[in-house]
């Protein structure tokens, strides 16, 4: 037997407008804070969470404007059964 799970409901709740040239769609925008460097640096590590059947070419050096704002994928992965896929940026 088949689960049938609403993956909009999921993004609906946390989602942000992400756009990759004319295709536009909802995902989640993590960006958690790290010290390095001893304490002396703070860095942020951006990841996004989207239906991976919307952006299934998405690759290295790619382009999205998430909530308004210009990054370039890093990696791409695929997430448990697939279904969803985090994206690994830099902020432009």
């Amino acid at each position: 037997m088949a689960i049938s799970e609403n993956l909009d409901g999921f993004l609906a709740d946390f989602g942000v407008t992400v756009t990759n040239g004319v295709t536009a769609t909802t995902g989640v925008l993590d960006m958690p804070s790290e010290v390095i460097a001893g304490g002396m640096v703070i860095t942020t590590d951006y990841s996004l969470t989207v239906k991976a059947s919307v952006y299934p070419n998405l690759k290295y050096a790619d382009t999205l404007t998430v909530d308004g704002a210009a990054y370039t994928v890093r990696e791409v992965r695929a997430q448990d059964d697939g279904k969803f896929a985090i994206v690994y940026l830099s902020k432009v």
